[in-house]
């Protein structure tokens, strides 16, 4: 033992003697509470370990008897690592842990007191399955109920709510009371009294109208809140529990079970914490749980308020101030300012920032100062200042960090001491490219969702084919369009083409069929004579694989036919013959393990629920992750501002520090505000505080040099504005703004990722063919919008006309359609019709139109899930019964209805179109158009191009088509006044609408040259190549198909 103690002893010597005064102070006093605030660079996990030590030293305490207490896994493993160097082999008995891992360890040891041995830790998928489940459940009137849209859409608030309150600690009932609080306190907060005359308030008066706003918040999240429980009795049901229970059933046991609690406090004689600044309700209460036994505990905690960028909103000093006010008299506060980072130019613009901050330990407990001073005697003598760069773009920007970057490390500076720090993933993936254009290593560790890649959604949407067609043989056409393009196969576009026009024309014809069964039926036809060679081999190949693969879905297990796919499906050999072979293995192996895992979960787990499960994970956006670590640790650093804490370079980029990336950054919409009545500190503007610690996290990283830069206008050339918190370091520092402008040589270097859209080329289809569909073809709006919208839509959607299913949202517009259609044909049965004067003039009654709905969606009912079904039968019945309510009185009776219009020729074109509705005042008619779903995200859709600025709105353009469709129609003598979109569903205040399109000879001529332009285009076989935007399914489809023969640069819009 005296052996063990004498290495110890000059182990830790050696580290004691490396210590400032203050870090001494800290390490010397191991009786009672110490708080110690350290700031960045200040060696905290330094000072802890040499307390650890320290304690070893001075007391007759074991390792076992030392409980550690930090944020995350890779704390503790800096801890220990760092422990090793004072104490050595023994640093692995020190009880080193995250919260969640020690009351894993505390569960598992009295199994017999938690009864939780037969839970399992429930999966993000089961959690959004749950989420659904309780939302599905939600009575008519609930106020998080929807109809339409995403009716999902509180499944992400509600999990981020459950998981405050479990974090938290707080109850239902708890935050019931608060709300009331609240609500009863606001007549008398200034905030609420008119400063001047508004609207009907006067000077002084209460603001009733913003009462009622608030009330209506508040509403929402007591009715949230109050499904908790609800949401933990569908879990048990399960048995399941997440991780967030553990700590509160830990807490639940040791105040029930003394006994077990006090095994506990003997055991750990000595507590420290990390980061304590970022430990939730319950964390803290585990904590003082286990040193409440004593009145003056051995605990110690570390932590630094300024860097609290993980703690839950409007609570960041409360953890250190109720420990500073609960030990008040005996608690030791140090503060390390001492900073061993960075440069005191650095230090000062960073405080500079910090101190705007009110909610601070500074602010609140008097005789504080936190200001740091920089002690690293190596670089003390550096007084270069922190640069701020103003470029005119972000390309610029990007391109200029690059060269900088280059030009450091052709200086012998090392990459991996050189970072680029940002707010958002998307910046760092740009700036990505730039640095692997000029061949600079570059050391990114991102996930990157399995589910989401090109290979995998190909494997995906064959389970998706396998899985229709055993559902409803042949009725998976539109999949195997593109399954057959799959550059697994080889089958030569034109062929597919051929096949599916083919098809096509059979139905057209009368005929049964589908590109499945023709393709089996020409696959498996006997030669007719020696000449005849049948369909193309590969074709004929793939309709045996495929046939195949259709029969194993009901007869083996779930494994073994994804197993099957792989092997004989053409994957495993594409896999081999590919230079990516090693990443496209890696996504297969995710993709199949995942498979595993479910089946696991669920052994009779069929291809049925295996697509659901997918079906959810895509729509509820649950990724499955693969960790993707880009480059080696030798490389330059690209870093999220969340994902540099805790780290230090010696070269700082702190890029993209624009208003429109910070404190001007939209947040997302959603989610519960909470009454601030449940906080003790209630600091005024949490949210630039939150991100104003941010901002100095970033700062603080940077040991020699910081470069903070920010673009002066949009790619597009909008200008824009730098982040205020650079205006709040520059009132006191004089740090002028260079002004970088790059050279046309500097610029021309980085030209060709200015293309970041590529517009792919596909082969031409042999000109018989094409030239066959085309002398068939006739003009509408549908087709016009396509085209303009990408060429390559329109061959395939309107020439090549690839099969297409119906979605739940669009059956449920068309039973909507159907209604009204029947309530008006019904009408003009018992009236005139085409503008004709009646004798009688009666609508069938609101039932009759509801029974239409209702039979419409019955004999449609194969295209809804069962949840989906009833909630669109319950919102189709309320939206038709108010819909009509609202119009029975003022509809105009002489109408037609479903107008079939075609035989017109504009400019040389032929056009034609079907009507929804057609209303008349005597030969003046004004066109109806019906139209289910948000009116907000039709807004745009309604609009008229702008100058150059955009080609219209596809609802403006169907509005002038039709005025022209009608105009030309020399059966009738009507001419179109206007065309009103008429929007079935309400808008979000429950009010119906119609917009009214006006109709001017400008945007008839408008539309007209549309019209003529792209009909000479499709005359001209112009629609083999795409539009190249991102998001188009059709290019992306070309591209990740390697169905491309060329791609051409598409420069962005301006």
């Amino acid at each position: 033992m005296r052996h063990y103690k004498e290495i110890l002893q000059k182990k830790f010597t050696e580290e004691y003697n490396k210590l400032n005064k203050e870090q001494r102070s800290a390490v010397d006093t191991i009786d009672g509470p110490v708080m110690v605030i350290a700031g960045p660079g200040t060696g905290k996990t330094q000072i802890l370990a040499a307390r650890i030590g320290k304690i070893l030293l001075d007391t007759d305490a074991l390792p076992e008897n030392i409980l550690c207490l930090t944020y995350t896994d890779a704390g503790t493993v800096a801890m220990r690592k760092r422990l090793q160097q004072f104490i050595g082999a023994d640093a692995y008995k020190v009880n080193i842990y995250t919260f969640h891992a020690f009351c894993n360890d505390v569960i598992q040891d009295n199994l017999n007191l938690f009864e939780k041995n037969s839970l399992d830790a429930l999966s993000e998928l089961e959690s959004i399955e749950l989420f659904k489940q309780l939302i599905d459940a939600f009575p008519k009137g609930h106020l998080l109920k929807r109809y339409r849209g995403d009716v999902y859409y509180e499944i992400n608030n509600l999990r981020s709510l459950f998981s405050s309150m479990k974090k938290e600690g707080w109850t239902p009932a708890f935050i019931n009371v608060k709300i009331d609080e609240y609500i009863n306190e606001l007549p008398t907060r200034d905030e609420y009294v008119a400063k001047r005359k508004v609207k009907e308030f006067n000077k002084g008066d209460i603001r009733t109208d913003k009462i009622e706003e608030e009330k209506e918040k508040m509403e929402k999240l007591r009715t949230a809140v109050n499904e908790f429980d609800n949401f933990q009795l569908l879990m048990r049901k399960r048995d399941r529990y997440d991780f967030d229970d553990m700590i509160n059933w830990v807490i639940n046991v040791f105040e029930e079970n003394k006994n077990l609690l006090a095994n506990y406090q003997e055991k750990f004689q000595y507590l420290l914490v990390d980061e304590f600044q970022d430990t939730s309700g319950t964390q803290n209460k585990l904590v003082q749980l286990l040193i409440n036994y004593w009145d003056s505990p051995n605990v110690f905690v570390v932590g630094d308020d300024d860097q609290s960028i993980f703690r839950f909103q409007g609570a960041n000093v409360e953890n250190m101030m109720g420990f500073a006010n609960r030990y008040k008299k005996d608690l030791m506060t140090v503060v390390l300012t001492s900073n061993y980072r960075s440069t005191q130019p650095i230090l000062d613009i960073s405080k500079t920032l910090i101190n705007r901050n009110d909610e601070r330990l500074v602010k609140q407990i008097p005789n504080l100062s936190k200001d740091l001073i920089a002690a690293n005697i190596k670089i003390n003598s550096l007084v270069n200042m922190p640069q701020i760069l103003e470029y005119k773009s972000a390309n610029e920007e990007m391109a200029d960090i690059t060269n900088r970057v280059a030009d450091l490390i052709e200086q012998n500076i090392e990459p991996g001491r050189i970072a680029i720090i940002y707010k958002e993933n998307k910046y760092g993936e740009e700036l990505a490219t730039y640095l692997r254009l000029k061949k600079i290593p570059v050391y990114s560790k991102r996930s990157i969702d399995v589910l989401t890649q090109p290979f995998t959604n190909k494997i995906i949407q064959i389970l998706r084919y396998l899985n229709a067609e055993h559902d409803i043989p042949y009725g998976g056409d539109e999949m195997l369009f593109e399954i057959l393009h799959y550059d697994f196969y080889k089958i030569p576009p034109i062929e597919i083409a051929k096949i599916t026009v083919e098809t096509n024309n059979l139905k057209y014809k009368g005929e049964q069929t589908s590109i499945r069964k023709l393709l089996y039926d020409k696959a498996n036809k006997p030669p007719q004579n020696l000449f005849d060679n049948g369909i193309n081999a590969e074709l004929s190949k793939f309709s045996s694989m495929i046939e195949k693969l259709i029969a194993e879905v009901p007869n083996i297990t779930l494994q073994s036919l994804v197993a099957h796919i792989i092997q004989d499906a053409g994957i495993l050999n594409y896999i081999m013959q590919s230079l990516d072979k090693i990443a496209l293995m890696q996504l297969l192996t995710a993709v199949f393990d995942f498979i595993k895992e479910e089946t696991s979960r669920d052994p009779l787990l069929n291809l049925k629920e295996l697509i659901g499960v997918l079906d959810l994970m895509e729509k509820e956006g649950i990724v499955l992750p693969l960790n993707k670590i880009t480059s080696t640790d030798k490389a330059v650093n690209l870093l999220t501002t969340h994902g540099s804490k805790g780290l230090e370079f010696e070269y700082v980029f702190f890029a993209g520090t624009n208003a429109s990336l910070w404190e001007k950054k939209r947040k997302p919409g959603g989610g519960y505000k909470f009454p601030d009545t449940m906080f003790t500190s209630n600091p005024t503007n949490t949210d630039d505080e939150e991100l104003r610690r941010l901002f100095y996290v970033a700062l603080t990283r940077a040991e020699k040099f910081l470069a903070i830069s920010y673009a002066k206008f949009r790619n597009d050339g909008k200008e824009l504005e730098p982040s205020m918190f650079i205006a709040e370091i520059q009132e006191e520092h004089n740090l002028p703004v260079e002004k970088i402008n790059l050279s046309n040589e500097q610029l021309m270097e980085f030209e060709a990722l200015n293309y970041s859209q590529q517009a792919p080329e596909i082969e031409q289809a042999e000109e018989d063919f094409i030239s066959e569909i085309l002398d068939k073809f006739v003009m509408n709006v549908t087709a016009l919008n396509a085209y303009l919208n990408c060429p390559l839509n329109f061959y395939y959607r309107n020439l090549i006309r690839i099969p297409s299913g119906k979605s739940e949202a669009t059956e449920f517009g068309s039973a909507i359609h159907y209604a009204l259609e029947k309530l008006f044909r019904n009408m003009s049965a018992r009236s005139g019709i085409d503008g004709q004067e009646s004798k009688t003039e009666k609508f069938p009654s609101k039932d009759e139109m509801v029974a239409d709905f209702n039979w419409y969606m019955h004999k449609h009912r194969e295209n809804f899930t069962k949840e989906a079904f009833n909630r669109r039968m319950e919102y189709g019945d309320e939206v038709l019964r108010n819909y009509y309510d609202k119009y029975i009185n003022s509809w105009n009776k002489i109408v037609t209805v479903e107008r079939n219009i075609k035989g017109i020729v504009v400019n040389g074109v032929p056009i034609k179109g079907k009507l929804d509705k057609l209303e008349f005042t005597g030969k003046e008619v004004n066109v109806v158009d019906y139209k289910s779903g948000n009116i907000d995200n039709a807004m745009p859709k309604l609009k008229a191009p702008v100058e150059n600025e955009s080609i219209g709105g596809d609802y403006w353009r169907q509005a002038v088509f039709y005025k022209i469709l009608i105009d030309n129609y020399e059966q009738k003598d009507w001419k179109v006044i206007s065309t009103e979109f008429d929007f079935v569903e309400p808008d979000k205040k429950g009010i119906y609408r119609k917009e009214k399109i006006i109709i001017t000879p400008g945007d008839i001529d408008t539309v007209k040259q549309q019209l003529t332009e792209v009909w000479h285009k499709i005359q001209n076989r112009d629609f083999y190549t795409g539009c190249g935007k991102e998001d188009c399914h059709w290019c992306n489809f070309v591209k990740n198909n390697n169905l491309a023969v060329a791609l051409h640069d598409v420069e962005e819009e301006v």
